[in-house]
């Protein structure tokens, strides 16, 4: 009797210990989110879209222990984004520059470089797919598909040697590219964290107040989220042309977000309608007096859910006038 316990005993542990040995394919692309962020690199690269191409050049360095980074547009109009720590700065024609708070880009770079790996093993498989060479180094490919089929997966080249990423590819639910992140050169190098220390020195646009998420309780709520998806942000504001009252809520996963508006039908709504434009979908329809749109980097199919799993309290079905207008900030 003793020994058969001895052995359950064991059994199970060896179990145990097979059911959290790390994945190799997380494990991977651990390395690349500590390379990352914690190599002195420069990165030429192509984002290809359907009808264009893209070229871009992205230089990260720790300059005193902090993490610099900088985006520059190559072509068409100057365009620039500099992140020094956790204050990010844009740099856009036709606007004024301002600086905002955050940790992490909004630039056309790969969403899952900025990303919480550990987090995402929740929601996404991370699956060796073997060996290639891009950018003139061997890499390892991994793809990253979601659990559900809710979302878009990714194709990723990671560079064997360095851990960094060069080549992403953001595929829809059918497998076909929708986005290619393509790097032509990889450079690595402790001179370019010499070269981003003069962003230190630069005087940058002061750091902006961005409006905090309302604390007062929407009227509505969205009963259909795909698993993982939480909402991280709401607000009531008035567009700025029409002076139209909106509510919004935005939801992520930690690799793609997307916001629900809810807004009263007025003669210029559409019954239904849906817009994809690359990764981007708009879908929007009228339920009563509600017009109700999702917009965000999620699938057609997802968003279309999405919107039509939105539910008003009862009193506010057939108006949702005071849904939206009720304590509004002028």
């Amino acid at each position: 009797m003793k020994a058969f316990l001895i052995g359950a005993v064991a059994l199970v542990s060896l179990v145990a210990n097979a059911s959290t040995e790390e994945n190799p394919a997380g494990a991977l692309l651990h390395q690349m989110g500590q390379a990352t962020e914690q190599q002195n690199y420069e990165l030429s690269y192509i984002l290809v879209r359907k009808n264009s191409i893209e070229p871009l050049r992205f230089r990260h360095a720790l300059v005193e222990g902090e993490s610099f980074g900088h985006i520059a547009y190559l072509s068409g109009p100057p365009r620039e984004v500099i992140r020094r720590g956790n204050e990010i700065s844009y740099f856009e024609p036709g606007i004024d520059p301002f600086t905002i708070e955050s940790s992490q880009m909004v630039a056309p770079l790969p969403a899952i470089m900025q990303a919480d790996i550990e987090h995402l093993s929740t929601m996404y498989d991370f699956v060796p797919l073997g060996r290639a060479r891009e950018a003139g180094v061997p890499c390892d490919v991994v793809r990253v598909s979601p659990k559900d089929g809710e979302r878009y997966s990714y194709v990723l080249w990671i560079d064997q040697s360095s851990k960094l990423l060069v080549r992403a590819d953001l595929l829809d639910r059918d497998g076909d590219p929708i986005e290619q992140y393509r790097a032509l050169s990889l450079v690595i190098s402790p001179q370019i964290s010499e070269g981003m220390s003069t962003l230190a020195a630069l005087e940058l646009p002061p750091v902006v107040q961005v409006p905090k998420s309302s604390d007062s309780v929407l009227k509505w709520q969205v009963t259909g989220l795909p698993e993982g998806f939480t909402p991280i942000y709401q607000n009531r504001h008035r567009l700025l042309i029409t002076e139209r009252p909106v509510e919004s809520q935005m939801f992520s996963d930690g690799l793609f977000s997307f916001s629900v508006y809810l807004a009263e039908a007025d003669k210029m709504s559409v019954r239904e309608q849906l817009v994809r434009k690359g990764s981007r979908t708009l879908h929007s329809h009228v339920v009563g007096n509600a017009e109700i749109t999702v917009v965000g980097d999620i699938p057609p199919a997802t968003a279309k859910k999405i919107a039509e799993s939105v539910k008003l309290s009862p009193a506010d079905e057939a108006s949702v006038d005071s849904a939206v207008s009720e304590n509004q900030t002028p």
